[in-house]
């Protein structure tokens, strides 16, 4: 008799990740991998109690392939810009696994996409303190509000259906930075909530009445 075939629990887990990268996370079974192994769905259960805790190994996979994006990012001229670059190629080259980490998480993983954000956040706070020029809260809170545009692109991107090309979306994106940008330089509170929002907005209307005579 031939030598039974044997795996490691990383070449199952490899197994996986392939499957994900083609198919989606939905696609990976016992079966599935057995058939990308070239064997029975038997090997993946000498190291694995349930597809389950193999889809939990995918997830970590997707998590620190991200991370290493975001620090590809942190080494472009301007580091904050280069993140939010990263963060769409992300989204562009892996769109499935961008799916499972931030869209469909594993059962008992919990803010996939905050949990992205608070890592973006961190690795990207002191380029932006020294950049603009910000506080420690600024930086964190305007990361946000750019982030929170950035997820919509990205979005749309993983499940191929954003309109824009890479011309508009870098011009959009411009549009928000100098608009958040300007708005905690220039209005006292606002990074803390501490503002005056009527008056702020009459303030603005009247000029637009006024440009407009």
């Amino acid at each position: 008799m031939p030598p039974k075939v044997k795996f490691t629990s990383r070449e199952i887990i490899e197994a996986a990740v392939k499957i994900t990268r083609e198919k989606g996370i939905d696609a990976v079974t016992a079966r599935e991998v057995g058939a990308t192994l070239g064997v029975s769905s038997r090997p993946m259960f000498t190291y694995f109690d349930t597809v389950k805790d193999l889809k939990s190994k995918v997830y970590i996979y997707a998590k620190n392939l991200y991370k290493e994006y975001v620090e590809n990012g942190l080494k472009a001229e301007i580091p904050f810009l280069g993140v939010g670059q990263q963060y769409l190629r992300f989204a562009k080259e892996e769109p499935n696994l961008y799916k499972y980490l931030f869209l469909t998480p594993p059962d008992g993983v919990k803010g996939g996409v905050m949990e992205g954000l608070k890592l973006s956040q961190e690795l990207a706070r002191k380029s932006l303190m020294q950049i603009y020029n910000m506080d420690a809260d600024t930086a964190d809170k305007y990361f946000r509000d750019l982030w929170l545009v950035a997820y919509s692109f990205t979005t749309m991107i993983a499940i191929g259906e954003c309109p824009y090309n890479d011309d508009e979306i870098s011009a959009i994106f411009t549009e928000f930075s100098l608009s958040i940008c300007k708005a905690y330089k220039e209005i006292p509170g606002l990074a803390d909530g501490n503002f005056d929002k009527d008056s702020i907005f009459k303030e603005l209307v009247r000029k637009g009445k006024n440009n407009e005579r």
